[in-house]
């Protein structure tokens, strides 16, 4: 049992990060955008969030396009949501959203050498 128990779970492990690396593969560019920039914000709004977009891509981002992507990407598991107060909710790049960009990162470098 020892030793299959603990392929099972290493296989189990390399499968998981498998399917979230095919997860965020099927993440739009902007989705991925949004990720990068949740990296470097502490639980920001909505609004944080598009005017950080705004500054870094030079150009308008609608709420209509903003918080549909946002939702995915809380639905999907890369981004946690929690409420600021009554109208106002933040957001935060998840555990998996932050192994699931780094993986991304290594592998765009990686084939960006090539």
């Amino acid at each position: 049992m020892g030793a299959n128990s603990s392929q099972t779970a290493t296989q189990s492990a390399s499968d998981t990060v498998s399917e979230t690396e095919r997860e965020f593969h099927h993440l739009t560019g902007f989705q991925r955008d949004l990720l990068v920039a949740l990296a470097d914000l502490e639980k920001p709004s909505g609004q944080t969030i598009k005017d950080q977009l705004e500054a870094r891509l030079n150009k308008d981002i609608t709420h209509g396009r903003l918080y549909p992507n946002l939702d995915t990407l809380v639905t999907e598991g890369f981004v946690d949501k929690g409420a600021i107060d009554r109208r106002t909710n933040y957001y935060a790049i998840s555990k998996t959203g932050q192994d699931a960009l780094a993986q991304y990162i290594e592998w765009a470098s990686t084939h960006a050498e090539d």
